[in-house]
């Protein structure tokens, strides 16, 4: 059973991150760090046994940005 962190970082970076310009763009775009797109990236591809623990108010943030809910989103995640 894959972790909830994995999930989510996987679901965001298979489904927004790739499929933006860069990873600096969807940071800025999404108002964080760039150091934590690339955690939520380095979690998704399973790098280094990294796990990042995705805070709650970076979710929050990431999905205000993107007009969801944190209900919607864990929605279309499958939670």
């Amino acid at each position: 059973m894959a972790s909830v962190n994995y999930t989510i970082c996987k679901y965001i970076y298979n489904n927004w991150i790739l499929k933006s310009v860069s990873q600096r763009a969807f940071a800025k775009e999404h108002d964080i760090e760039e150091s934590i797109v690339r955690k939520i990236k380095n979690t998704a591809l399973k790098k280094d046994n990294y796990e990042y623990n995705i805070p709650v108010l970076t979710l929050q943030k990431i999905c205000f940005f993107r007009n969801l809910k944190l209900h919607e989103f864990f929605k279309m995640v499958g939670m």
